[in-house]
């Protein structure tokens, strides 16, 4: 995914669980319904998170990696 299509870019490096959620959480309300949120962190426990999250809320998970130390993932809004 491009990254002229990230509505919003969150920077949750050194915050562990729940913060990254929380902070996605705030993000998704902040952004039109269909544009996309992109979360970066370091909390190895937020790839199960993330999942859980986004099959809670009904938001799209478009991407979910790990890089190093980072985990990024790209949610769209849906509602």
């Amino acid at each position: 995914m491009e990254t002229e299509n990230i509505s919003l870019e969150i920077n949750a490096r050194g915050l562990a669980c729940p913060m990254p959620i929380f902070k996605a959480k705030k993000g998704l309300q902040t952004v039109e319904i269909g544009q996309v949120v992109e979360v970066i962190c370091t909390d190895p426990g937020s790839l199960a998170d993330f999942k859980a999250f986004t099959n809670t809320t009904g938001h799209e998970l478009l991407l979910s990696e790990h890089n190093g130390s980072d985990y990024r993932f790209l949610l769209r809004r849906t509602k």
